[in-house]
């Protein structure tokens, strides 16, 4: 295990970097305070660090730096084209207008060829750079897809993209994960995309539409990098794997205490090992019983173990969201973060946690520095 001396955390009011210091991970500095920062990405092909921030007012940017978060410059951030005229796109929930613009960066991450990168949006937009972020272009195929008119929000008001992976054998290959909107798949570097979601079942639609691609909410999906094929979701109803590449999805019904919550780490070498950390859903949204745990498998899903050493036991008022856990390139240490500011990491696959820090603001996502 190696490259653990670092790491990035965003949260609500702001972006903290985190480094070792007589073997504890301490804040060094922080960046953007009072600002949210919605998204962190570090590219290791060019030791850099690229930072989402949602301004409100002021839309989504985007700022890079190049010495692992010392100093940090604005580059360019995605933009939807106009609207063309008499061009109609009705929420099927809300039935308003969607506006075509950025309210948030979502989902980043690194893509297989020479300076690309890939970026999702609320409301459900996907860009590409070809430049490492200076230049974005909207992917039109996914957003002109008949199929984008039923998707909806989830917990947001719009529907968005929240889970990219990249197939590190096959630049083209490549999925993205929608709340609501389902999985989708292109095999041709998003010339055309296809729905991934056979196995899948939305509990909360009327029972004639569970089965629906369109309108699934897979609220993270992580991938073995080692074995691509190989990838688990984190669903509104349940959890799932796949390991044919998302033709086929099977529940994880051995899941314990809760099949439901938001974060889900795949293993990067170990098609068979995975990482969750359930929750109560719907209103509730705490977790289980009021103790925070993490649960780990190590036979792709058939049982779980779950951990609780070092993390709160009691009135326990933690979630983790999306990109709020985090393990290493070897899956041996892990990251997490809490909407309560709680911070903690493990060297032992989960097994036991050390706290970080328990005052953070509200924790959007984490990052190791090195990978």
């Amino acid at each position: 295990m190696k490259n653990l001396d670092r790491c990035f955390v965003g949260t609500r009011k702001g972006l903290f970097v985190l480094e070792r210091r007589a073997g504890r991970l301490v804040v060094k500095r922080t960046e953007f305070l009072g600002a949210q920062v919605s998204m962190v990405l570090y590219d290791p092909r060019q030791n850099t660090l690229l930072v989402a921030i949602k301004h409100g007012h002021f839309g989504a940017k985007l700022h890079r730096s190049t010495d692992q978060g010392a100093t940090f410059e604005e580059i360019a951030a995605p933009v939807f084209p106009p609207k063309p005229e008499g061009v109609s796109d009705i929420d099927p929930i809300r039935k308003t207008e969607r506006k075509w613009s950025v309210e948030q960066i979502w989902s980043l991450e690194v893509g297989g060829n020479a300076g690309e990168l890939w970026l999702g949006t609320l409301p459900g937009g996907l860009f590409r750079s070809t430049d490492f972020g200076a230049s974005w272009q909207l992917n039109r195929p996914l957003w002109d897809h008949p199929a984008r008119s039923k998707w909806f929000g989830g917990g947001y008001d719009s529907p968005g993209i929240h889970s990219i992976l990249v197939n590190p054998h096959n630049a083209a290959d490549v999925y993205i994960g929608v709340s609501c909107g389902g999985l989708w798949r292109t095999l041709d570097g998003g010339e055309t995309w296809q729905l991934a979601t056979a196995g899948m079942v939305a509990e909360y639609m009327p029972p004639n539409l569970q089965t629906q691609g369109e309108t699934q909410d897979p609220h993270r999906v992580a991938m073995c990098k080692a074995h691509p094929n190989v990838m688990w979701c984190q669903h509104h109803s349940s959890a799932y794997r796949t390991d044919d590449g998302g033709a086929n999805w099977k529940e994880l019904k051995a899941l314990r205490p809760s099949r439901f919550g938001f974060a889900v780490a795949a293993c990067p070498a170990d098609p068979n090992t995975a990482w969750f950390v359930p929750a109560i859903k719907d209103e509730v949204r705490l977790p289980v019983d009021g103790k925070v745990t993490v649960a780990r498998t190590t036979n792709g899903g058939k049982s779980f173990d779950v951990f609780s050493k070092g993390l709160p036991q009691e009135h326990a008022y933690d979630l983790v969201y999306r990109h709020g856990l985090d393990a290493d390139s070897e899956g041996g240490a892990l990251l997490m973060g809490s909407t309560t500011g709680s911070l903690w990491e493990s060297f032992d696959g989960g097994e036991s946690w050390n706290t970080v820090s328990n005052h953070l603001p509200p924790i959007y996502c984490v990052a190791w520095g090195y990978r």
